[in-house]
């Protein structure tokens, strides 16, 4: 697919990677447009497309007393109101099969999580929306596996599916990129490299997923050099008080100048 088909993409024939940032959860408005307005300001300054990424609610927490969202359709009409506001897409993940249609009415993309890329009738029911289908590539699963899940996008109708690679288990309580994989999964579809949850270290005894934020540009730059067509990197203006995946989250003042570094480095392998 081609990014023009995403309804107010920005900066498309600029050569360089697109972007999916935001916060891990929508935690609030203020804080959603607070971000959305910081990033918005760097990418369109260095000519990055950009969509806003915020979830509506998290369903695969580790414990039941996790923070899962601030109500569904709150948070939807937040996401709606961070495009209106600053008219820019957005993306969010959806967990149930019901998800879709209610999704579908508020946002642009619909990203399936990587623990449900097989499930079938989810994955057809976000296709069946029309929306572009985000699916990150399972922890489990081998990247040539992805190409059945983008096939289930196109048996359903709907020619517009990504696929997210967000790390692959490496025991119990880490994860690890496979640069391998993203020219063979670019063969099915655009690929985007998740950077910051690719640095997860989940199942901790505390049962709060860890992360190592400081290996954020090493990962970013390699998927670059590695031609990904988008990045997706989860940031926060206080990451500590984040209510979902702070541990790995970039801090929001570190942005401009990562984005700054990745945009050079694929300027020079551009003209290669």
């Amino acid at each position: 697919m081609n990014l023009q088909e995403i309804p107010k993409i920005k900066h498309v024939n600029a050569n360089n990677f697109f972007l999916l940032c935001g916060p891990c959860a929508i935690e609030g408005e203020d804080m959603a447009l607070r971000i959305a307005e910081k990033v918005v300001s760097i990418t369109d300054k260095l000519e990055i497309p950009y969509v806003f990424k915020g979830s509506f609610k998290k369903a695969n927490r580790s414990r039941v007393d996790s923070f899962t969202g601030i109500g569904d359709e709150k948070a939807l009409k937040i996401l709606q109101k961070v495009s209106q506001t600053f008219d820019v897409p957005t993306v969010t993940d959806i967990h149930e099969v019901s998800d879709a249609g209610l999704a579908a009415q508020y946002v642009d993309v619909l990203q399936i999580p990587a623990f449900l890329v097989r499930q079938t009738d989810l994955v057809v029911a976000a296709a069946k929306t029309g929306k572009v289908v985000n699916l990150k590539k399972g922890q489990f699963m081998s990247p040539e596996a992805m190409k059945h899940a983008v096939q289930k996008v196109k048996d359903s109708g709907n020619n517009k599916a990504w696929i997210t690679d967000r790390g692959t288990m490496f025991g119990y309580q880490d994860m690890i990129v496979d640069f391998r994989g993203i020219p063979t999964m670019r063969g099915f579809a655009p690929t985007v490299l998740d950077v910051t949850h690719s640095l997860q270290q989940p199942n901790q005894t505390s049962g709060v997923t860890g992360g190592r934020p400081d290996m954020i540009e090493t990962v970013a730059r390699a998927g670059v050099v590695n031609n990904v067509d988008g990045l997706f990197i989860e940031t926060h203006f206080d990451p500590a008080k984040a209510k979902s995946d702070g541990a790995n989250m970039l801090h929001l003042d570190n942005l401009e100048k990562l984005l700054s570094n990745l945009v050079a480095i694929r300027k020079t392998v551009n003209n290669l």
